[in-house]
């Protein structure tokens, strides 16, 4: 039995999975086993998938009998995984060499239920990650989630598989935010998920790769409060200036999304000044992009902010 099971959801992914599949053949821990789970692709993802298995024999595809990436994480893990240590990662992410060494030995220890690091972004080349996610020093809350989740990418997460089964997997009823919401219901059943300050994950962002319904994540969030308010949390004035601080940093990566990002910004402000401006640097140039949105053509936005 392999000691990872990594979960790859892939839909139309032809352009990117090679990339990412040569990422986990390139693991120092080479003891893993990669589920490819294809989502009914109509491209060449397949046969990407059936040639590099070829090669790797730990590679292997499945099909998804179901519908969207939380049903195809769910078939991974409860169907075919055969490992204890699930890791999961999307087909247009890609894997420092270590991670899965320093995750396994993060494991070692038994209290611990789930582990993330941290992210650095990328458009087309990989080596020029310049952005990287900030990894809080204490375990991973609700209270943490509701605001601007640390986590950032399922790419970035691996846990016990005893855990995941314990949870029921994910709502395959959310279309957003169904990864925050299913982290809220395992922090409040009480799991230990703590973060490791090490680069572990490249994330891709591209401008078709973001989600450009910002109304449709907030709708999500709300879903992931209710969750939250079950475990007895309700999000903080400051919580909700985090995450509308994300939003806007979000819509700001938009092409059209000229008035959005402002929009976001003075919510978060009412909300919690304080917050908003937590860490300082981040509010302040998140504002500052806010209002520099108003009046820069759409293709500098686009190249300052994606």
């Amino acid at each position: 039995m392999p000691v990872f099971s990594i979960i790859l959801p892939c839909f139309n992914a032809e352009a990117t999975i090679l990339q990412t599949l040569e990422s986990l053949i390139a693991q120092t821990l080479t003891d893993w086993e990669a589920i490819c789970v294809d989502d009914g692709s109509t491209d060449g993802t397949a046969e990407v998938i059936r040639t590099a298995a070829l090669r790797d024999p730990r590679i292997r595809m499945v099909r998804n009998k179901g519908k969207g990436p939380s049903q195809a994480r769910n078939c991974g893990v409860q169907q075919h995984a055969q490992s204890a240590l699930i890791a999961f990662c999307d087909a247009d992410d890609l894997w420092l060499p270590s991670k899965l060494a320093q995750l396994a030995q993060t494991f070692a220890t038994p209290k611990i239920d789930g582990v993330y690091g941290q992210i650095g972004f990328f458009q087309a080349n990989p080596f020029d990650t310049g952005v990287f996610s900030t990894v809080p020093h204490e375990p991973l809350s609700i209270q943490q989630l509701l605001g601007e989740n640390p986590v950032c990418t399922m790419s970035n997460f691996a846990l016990r598989r005893s855990v995941f089964v314990a949870s029921g997997g994910f709502d395959v009823s959310m279309v957003h935010n169904e990864d925050l919401e299913w982290l809220i219901r395992l922090v409040g059943s009480g799991a230990r998920i703590i973060g490791v300050p090490t680069l572990q994950t490249l994330y891709r962002t591209s401008i078709g790769g973001l989600s450009t319904d910002l109304d449709a994540m907030l709708a999500g969030r709300n879903r992931a409060i209710a969750i939250a308010a079950q475990f007895g949390i309700r999000p903080s004035a400051q919580s909700h200036a985090v995450h509308h601080r994300y939003l806007a940093r979000r819509a700001l990566r938009l092409g059209d999304a000229r008035t959005q990002a402002l929009r976001h910004a003075v919510i978060g402000l009412s909300y919690s000044p304080v917050g908003f401006f937590t860490p300082l640097r981040r509010g302040g140039l998140t504002l500052v992009a806010a209002f520099g949105a108003l009046i820069l053509p759409r293709a500098t936005r686009q190249s300052l902010f994606s």
